[in-house]
C-alpha cells in the first residue's frame, strides 16, 4: 500500500482508539495551519477516515466526523493567513532547511499567479501547497473575508468529498485498496468535478472586468 507523506494513515487512526476523530483533526489542523506540517499524510488520512468509518472504527457518526474534520481544516487555513500577515514576507524569505523548501513556496507562488485567490480552493488537493497556501495569501494580504470564503469553499469540498470516497468505496470489496494505492489520479478526478466549476466562474468574471474596463 502506498501512502502519501511520511507516516501511515491507517495505522493512525487504529491506533488512537476513541481518540481517533481528535488525532485526525489534530493532523489536518497542523498540516494546513503550520508550514511543518506539509509532510503529514493529509489526503490518504481522509480516505481512510471514510473506509474506517464504515468498519466501526470511529464511534461518531459519520455527519460528525465530516463537520469536525471541516472546521478543522478551516481553523488551520485561518491559522496559516494569520501567520503570513502578522510574519509578512519575511516567512517566506527564510533559509531552506529539512522543514522549508524554497521550491516549495515557488510552487504556491506560481498556483497564486495562475488562479488568483482561487488557488486557496485548488491547493486543497494538492499535498505540500496547501500548507504554505494560506500563509502566502496573508503574505500578499488577500482580503480576509475573501480568503475565509475561498478557505470555506476549499475545506468543505476537500474533506467531505474525500471522506465520502472512502466511506463509499468501503462498501465494495477490495476497491477501498484499489483507490488508496491510485489515490493521486482519484483526487484529480475530484478536482475536475468539484473545483473546475469554480475556476471557470472565476475566469469568465476576469474577462468580464477587463471587458468593461
Amino acid at each position: 500500500m502506498v501512502h502519501s507523506g511520511l507516516i501511515d494513515p491507517q495505522g493512525i487512526i487504529q491506533a488512537a482508539g476513541p481518540w481517533a476523530l481528535l488525532g485526525v483533526c489534530a493532523i489536518v489542523l497542523v498540516e494546513t495551519g503550520m508550514l511543518v506540517g506539509f509532510f503529514l499524510p493529509g489526503d490518504t488520512l481522509l480516505f481512510f477516515t471514510g473506509v474506517l468509518t464504515l468498519s466501526g472504527h470511529f464511534t461518531e457518526p459519520l455527519w460528525v466526523i465530516v463537520v469536525a474534520v471541516v472546521l478543522a481544516a478551516v481553523l488551520g487555513d485561518q491559522v496559516g493567513y494569520t501567520i503570513g500577515r502578522r510574519g509578512g514576507p519575511a516567512v517566506f524569505e527564510r533559509r531552506e532547511s529539512g522543514f522549508f523548501s524554497r521550491a516549495s513556496v515557488t510552487r504556491t507562488q506560481h498556483f497564486f499567479d495562475r488562479f488568483g485567490g482561487a488557488a486557496v480552493t485548488v491547493a486543497r488537493f494538492v499535498p505540500v501547497v496547501r500548507t504554505f497556501a494560506p500563509v502566502a495569501a496573508g503574505v500578499g494580504r488577500m482580503r480576509w473575508a475573501l480568503f475565509t470564503v475561498y478557505n470555506i469553499v476549499g475545506a468543505a469540498v476537500w474533506a467531505t468529498g474525500v471522506i465520502l470516497l472512502g466511506y463509499g468505496l468501503g462498501h465494495i470489496p477490495g476497491v477501498a485498496d484499489f483507490v488508496a494505492r491510485y489515490l493521486d489520479l482519484v483526487l484529480i478526478g475530484i478536482v475536475v468535478i468539484s473545483v473546475v466549476p469554480v475556476l471557470i466562474r472565476v475566469i469568465a468574471l476576469r474577462r468580464r472586468a477587463r471587458a468593461d474596463s
